[in-house]
């Protein structure tokens, strides 16, 4: 059969590596560089190439919408579908594993997935029966320990917390986790990799299963891989099995969430005869950007190295805006922004980047001010809103009696006369019986030690979810989801209630029944459709937004960009203690990870660039004098152009004559004035700009050499 057709639209590079032996192999793929073709061709040239069957293909992936949209393109390049390939995220593939093998693993069949603020909820409750003081055990470091170590690997019994009395406790507190988890049926997201992982490991039959199953692993973002994960993919490759990983060392920007980017690194050491192959050719930015770019990044000393290119237009240079002040930035970031609309340009081909969150405030009251669409990318996702838990959490309980934490969250939702005495009554006899929060309640209502009103509550909401288990059985799944809704009295509830919001909440609701009327299962799940659109809800957690995108300009961080392109770019407060981080000044390794996410930043941009930063800013409730980042530093010169402001003077105020302007004769200044500054020293006047509270002036300082200082905060004397 003739494959060449996979290879005619992929530049000599890309070829390579669709083409390549069976051996380990490893994409170096630059930002732009089309690795989702190369990933996509290379399944498609196993398949009609190397004769592979998708069912012996293994694909990773870091989104699920990313794995639906590889799924697309490789059935449309094949011509038939490929539903019976194991494509996915690495939670998703590992609940895969632990839904196939539950018994193999050491869990219940009922077993259910909680998410992160479902973990803190179990860390709360375990701290509380302890009798530990959450004001200085706080739940949010329990879980940041427990993940942290899950990620790495340890059980409770693996930790060695050594001397130190907190490590000590907190190590307690795993144990007890470890314990209620098991007890209760609960598998948080960090659990889902560790407990495939040591199933995998520990059970040879099944590793050699997979492993022969399996004759191509292929790994997209591998950068952002942690210590589990990479251990996780080791177990799935053997003596006879092809992995591919691709990734890019220059945007590993997740080292604060366990990512290690030493496992490219690693690789070629861990996979004998690896072929590494580097994609440079760009098809997203101009060639001024991609340079820039390459300036910035090959500052980074531990790096593989690697060029982008482009083979399209210089482009215009960058534009550098040097602000007054963060209200001043915005500001100007508007002007543009309204400028390039009026040009016919569209409002969601505009980002706005930001290294911290607490940056969006000023940018949101000056894009509301001017009456313009904006959406923070990020916010509160579909299955996080509280109501849609709500819901999820009546219809876990039907499927799994046992499950707490469903259990506390809705047992008084809607409000039926459950308090939080009772509540804690039910809680107590559980944890001093051994037995789960629903067996507490029904014997707390047998044996009659609580009042009447508790006993008649607690009776009738347990009967209440023993009917819904049963009325729900034969429906289909938005008709189960229809009816609980329904019948817990969740719509009545949120539809009485006035406003905005509970309209919000009701039509939330609704769409929770559309969500279950779209849902697909894969046709080798072993599970009920129920348990499975569960599974399907905390996997997502919101991946796609409930919303459809209107016409508006996209405020997001920087990490949050990463994947993502726009025409039109503003990377904003490139300043030294906020871009770099303060916390990076002192820590290398820091400093490098932040260049790259300046490179990750820089490299959003398609056809225009505008960096900013202010001289000064106040965040986090100080204002700040600031000095340029670095990074700004690190540019070429010939791919900045400075952008003066529009208002007031746009080149330098040279006098060439006694008269003395307004401006001057308010201010009392002219230049060759001399002025000190309680931080800079002593200076001269080099320039005035401006009008009113924006005047700005420069001025040559003799220890901090040329500064400009906005005049209403600048605290000048004059000498």
């Amino acid at each position: 059969m003739d494959v060449s057709y996979l290879l005619d639209e992929l530049n000599e590079p890309q070829r390579r590596a669709v083409a390549a032996d069976e051996g380990p192999l490893l994409v170096l793929a630059g930002a732009g560089s089309g690795k989702t073709r190369v990933l996509t061709h290379r399944v498609a040239w196993l398949v009609q190439a190397f004769s592979y069957s998708p069912l012996s293909i293994l694909a990773v992936t870091f989104t699920n919408k990313a794995a639906s949209e590889m799924r697309g393109r490789i059935e449309q390049m094949l011509g038939f579908p490929v539903g019976g390939m194991w494509m996915g995220t690495f939670h998703g593939l590992s609940h895969r594993l632990l839904r196939a093998h539950w018994q193999e693993a050491g869990l219940l069949e009922t077993f259910q997935i909680i998410d992160s603020d479902d973990q803190l909820r179990v860390i709360k409750r375990i701290l509380a029966s302890m009798e530990l003081d959450d004001s200085y055990w706080q739940p949010k470091q329990g879980q940041y320990f427990i993940n942290h170590h899950k990620e790495a690997g340890r059980r409770a019994a693996d930790v060695l917390p050594g001397q130190d009395p907190q490590q000590q406790q907190w190590t307690i507190v795993y144990r007890e986790y470890e314990q209620y988890c098991q007890r209760s049926g609960l598998v948080d997201f960090a659990e889902l990799l560790l407990r495939s992982w040591e199933m995998m490991h520990n059970n040879e039959f099944l590793r050699r299963h997979y492993q022969e199953r399996f004759r191509a692993v292929l790994v997209d973002e591998f950068q952002d891989t942690n210590s589990i994960q990479y251990r996780w993919l080791k177990e799935f490759v053997g003596p006879q099995s092809h992995i591919m990983v691709v990734g890019d060392d220059d945007q590993s920007i997740y080292s604060w969430r366990g990512a290690k980017v030493e496992n490219i690194q690693k690789f070629e050491r861990d996979f004998n005869g690896t072929e590494m192959v580097r994609l440079e050719q760009n098809y997203r930015s101009t060639s001024t950007i991609l340079n820039a770019a390459n300036a910035v990044i090959s500052r980074n000393a531990a790096r593989m190295g690697k060029t982008l290119w482009t083979e399209g237009e210089d482009g215009e240079p960058i534009k550098l805006y040097a602000a007054f002040n963060e209200v001043d930035e915005a500001r100007f970031t508007v002007e543009r922004i309204r400028s390039w609309v009026e040009q016919g340009n569209l409002r969601s081909e505009v980002a706005i980047l930001y290294r911290s969150n607490a940056q969006s405030r000023s940018f949101e009251e000056a894009l509301f001010n001017a009456s313009m669409p904006y959406r923070v990318y990020g916010g509160l996702r579909f299955f996080e809103r509280a109501e849609i838990k709500d819901a999820l959490a009546y219809l876990r309980l039907t499927l799994n009696h046992e499950d707490d934490t469903s259990f506390e969250r809705i047992v008084n939702i809607p409000t039926r006369g459950i308090g939080n005495r009772t509540v804690d009554i039910v809680r107590q006899k559980a944890r001093s019986s051994g037995i789960s929060m629903w067996q507490s309640a029904a014997a707390l209502v047998q044996d009659g030690s609580l009042t009447a009103r508790a006993t008649n509550a607690l009776r009738s909401f347990l009967e209440m979810v023993d009917a819904l288990a049963i009325q729900i059985t034969d429906l289909e799944l938005s008709e189960q989801v229809e009816h609980v809704l329904a019948q817990t009295g969740l719509l009545e509830f949120h539809g009485n209630a006035r406003g905005e919001k509970a309209e919000t909440r009701v039509e939330n609701l609704k769409e929770l029944v559309t969500a279950a009327r779209n849902y697909y299962q894969d046709e080798e799940e072993e599970m009920d459709i129920l348990s499975s659109f569960l599974a399907h809800a905390a996997l997502e957690a919101g991946e796609g937004q409930a919303e459809a995108w209107e016409d508006c300009v996209q405020l997001m961080s920087l990490h949050s960009a990463k994947g993502l392109e726009f025409p039109l770019v503003f990377l904003t407060g490139l300043e030294e203690g906020l871009f770099p981080s303060q916390h990076a000044l002192n820590d290398p390794a820091r400093l490098e990870e932040e260049r790259r996410l300046c490179y990750v930043g820089m490299t959003r941009a398609m056809k225009q660039l505008y960096i900013t930063y202010a001289e000064v800013r106040r965040l986090y409730g100080r204002e700040n004098y600031t000095s340029p980042s670095r990074f700004l530093k690190e540019i070429p010169a010939e791919a900045i152009e400075e952008v003066r402001t529009r208002s007031g003077i746009q080149q330098p105020r040279w006098q060439a004559h006694d008269s003395v302007s307004d401006e001057q004769a308010v201010t009392g200044l002219s230049l060759g004035t001399r002025v000190e500054h309680g931080k800079f020293g002593e200076g001269v006047i080099m320039n005035i700009e401006g009008k009113g509270e924006h005047t700005r002036v420069q001025v040559n300082f003799e220890s901090a050499g040329l500064k400009w200082l906005v005049l209403s905060f600048a605290r000048l004397t004059y000498l």
